[in-house]
């Protein structure tokens, strides 16, 4: 049972690619903590900033539980205007 996370701008370029695979049945706060401890503290710092969309909705609920086919969007602050 797995879900993807797809990154985004500097979330992409932290993690060292545009998407992977993680566990589903955890909160998004879970999987926020493993994909720092995969990654290193260039992504946690991204991810300390990110919002996140949930199957493209913004998560508001951070400790609910993602099932298994869900799409975890990983969205760093943009600059510009």
């Amino acid at each position: 049972m797995e879900l993807t996370v797809r990154y985004f701008a500097g979330a992409r370029a932290a993690a060292g690619r545009p998407e992977e695979t993680a566990s589903a049945g955890r909160s998004l706060d879970e999987l926020v903590g493993e994909l720092a401890e995969r990654h290193g503290e260039r992504l946690a710092a991204v991810l300390g900033v990110a919002s996140f969309l949930v199957d493209g909705v913004a998560c508001h609920d951070r400790r609910a539980p993602l099932p298994a086919g869900t799409t975890v969007d990983v969205l760093p602050p943009f600059a510009g205007g």
